[in-house]
């Protein structure tokens, strides 16, 4: 289980306070209790998905298979200093991208680590 504090929550509320879809999903998050993993899994749902695999396995899937995007060295500034709106808005603008959930793929690459994330792709540069 991937958990995120009411603090980092609130941090991250403060980021995307405009943009209606995340604050959505960091609500879900928040009744969720912080898991990130129960949290994707209520989102997918909710969007039509139908995950067929373990909550936790399934949020690390979703963010390794967006990995090459998420790691562009654009934005990984960003992520390092733990802010997402830069990365929310331009998962927006890919249309197989679900973005609702952005925010928990995002969170819960940042607390793995966005350089440990990130380095299967720096060691094939």
């Amino acid at each position: 289980m991937t958990q995120v504090t009411a603090k980092e929550i609130a941090l991250f509320r403060s980021q995307v306070a405009d943009d209606f879809t995340s604050m959505e999903a960091l609500d879900i998050i928040e009744e969720c209790e912080g898991d990130l993993e129960d949290a994707a899994m209520t989102l997918a749902i909710r969007a039509g998905q139908e995950p067929e695999i373990a909550n936790s396995e399934w949020l690390d899937a979703l963010a390794r298979k967006w990995r090459v995007v998420i790691c562009q060295q654009e934005f990984r500034e960003d992520l390092l200093n733990g802010s997402v709106k830069a990365m929310i808005e331009n998962l927006k603008t890919m249309p197989m991208f679900p973005n609702s959930l952005a925010m928990p793929v995002l969170m819960y690459i940042l607390k793995k680590g966005v350089n440990n994330f990130c380095e299967p792709l720096d060691l094939v540069q």
